[in-house]
């Protein structure tokens, strides 16, 4: 059964391009709450293990550099089919095959500098959003 939780992260380039309110605000616009959210600056070795599922891809090295290069905005967000609708209202990787008014199309330089991250699943928005907060942050 589907959960109401997903999670996300405002990637760094994001950040530097001081978008994070915009993007917030488009979030909750499309009536998602944030149940978490916190501004942090990973470690090469945090951004490694948190894509540790990428760690054989061509890309994983780059992926960890650029995750680790800047501040990150995670955030738990909920809402009633959280993690479908929330892979739609951000867009297809690669923002120039996104749609009009997707948060990658708005805000993304790139494929690589694609803005933001969402869970693809349910067992990952659960075991994304572990790796960023504790259970007392995500069940106050």
């Amino acid at each position: 059964m589907p959960t109401n939780r997903t999670f996300t992260i405002i990637k760094p380039d994001a950040v530097l391009d001081g978008f994070t309110g915009s993007m917030i605000q488009q979030i909750e616009d499309a009536g998602f709450r944030i149940v978490a959210i916190k501004k942090i600056k990973l470690s090469p070795e945090e951004a490694g293990r948190f894509y540790a599922v990428h760690a054989a891809r061509p890309f994983f090295q780059s992926l960890c550099d650029h995750m680790s290069s800047n501040h990150i905005i995670p955030m738990v967000l909920e809402k009633e089919n959280a993690v479908e609708d929330f892979r739609t209202l951000i867009g297809a990787t690669n923002p120039e095959q996104a749609a009009e008014g997707t948060v990658r199309k708005r805000f993304a330089r790139s494929i690589e500098s694609n803005a933001i991250h969402g869970s693809d699943s349910d067992e990952n928005a659960a075991i994304e959003s572990a790796f960023f907060f504790t259970d007392r942050e995500l069940n106050p």
